[in-house]
């Protein structure tokens, strides 16, 4: 059976917290591991993350959008700014590249993305938005019988 969750929230930093544990919230109904759960709201950080800071230059007044699809133990995540895109994917999920050298940034969230998650893909044009498409297959849990 397939359950799906939409969730739309202003682009504050504040809101990342809020996104993060409401993925989770969500997700938890498939009983994943306390590992699985932890993966799967930090790759929901990170994009968020991308999208506030490097989406929309910290403009609090845009909008960011998050589908999650459950189906049987598959989670897909769809994390979407209309802000200025990205002008060259390949090199943007590199690790260590940053748009933003002077605020310091790692570069590292498409990799812990990418590490996180069983499958990445970003879909992004210049001055439309990026989209984030996130896929993860939980294990199924096997309970041990006496």
């Amino acid at each position: 059976m397939k359950n799906t969750m939409h969730l739309e929230f202003s682009s504050l930093s504040s809101n990342e917290a809020f996104a993060r544990v409401t993925v989770a919230a969500f997700v938890a109904q498939l009983d994943p591991t306390v590992d699985e759960l932890t993966e799967i709201k930090t790759v929901v950080s990170e994009a968020v993350t991308n999208s506030i800071i490097h989406g929309y230059n910290n403009d609090t007044d845009k909008m960011i959008q998050i589908k999650c699809t459950l189906q049987d133990d598959v989670v897909e995540l769809l994390i979407q700014d209309d802000g200025i895109g990205i002008l060259d994917v390949e090199e943007a999920i590199q690790p260590l590249y940053t748009s933003k050298p002077e605020l310091e940034r790692s570069g590292m969230g498409f990799t812990i993305m990418e590490n996180f998650m069983d499958k990445l893909e970003v879909i992004s044009f210049p001055g439309q938005g990026t989209t984030v498409k996130l896929i993860k297959q939980l294990k199924k849990s096997k309970t041990v019988c006496n």
